[in-house]
């Protein structure tokens, strides 16, 4: 197996970090770099996979920053925010009524409705129990 450049290690460990599969990362490396690596090349840039136990010290922490980092950062991605997702989704129930797309309309208002209803989260609303 070739040693990587630097510039490439450093692609691939932040890839992982940021929850890319290494099939992902291998075809991220080749249209990145146009290099042609492999999935257990990809792997053992992960710490926290058995494969990349042996990481180098600078690799690890540089992967558990990038990690941090992300899960910090999400709040500033707008669509992580569930009044950002419900604006969007009545921009797009409007113009597909407009256009007399009812079919997609619909689905659209049930897409909300779950989104209202934390059904896309751990956290669904929960109706009384009948005793």
């Amino acid at each position: 197996m070739a040693t990587l450049p630097t510039e490439v290690k450093a692609f691939i460990v932040q890839a992982l970090a940021c929850f890319d599969t290494p099939t992902q990362v291998v075809k991220s490396v080749q249209a990145e770099f146009n290099l042609t690596i492999t999935r257990q090349q990809v792997e053992s840039h992960d710490p926290s996979k058995a494969n990349g136990k042996k990481l180098g010290q600078k690799w690890i922490e540089l992967f558990h920053f990038t990690r941090e980092r992300l899960q910090n950062e999400i709040a500033d991605i707008p669509i992580a925010h569930k009044a950002c997702r419900l604006r969007s989704l009545d921009r797009m129930v409007a113009q597909a009524e407009s256009v007399k797309n009812y079919g997609m309309a619909a689905q659209l208002i049930e897409q909300a409705a779950k989104e209202v209803g934390d059904a896309y989260t751990n956290h669904q609303k929960r109706g009384r129990s009948r005793g």
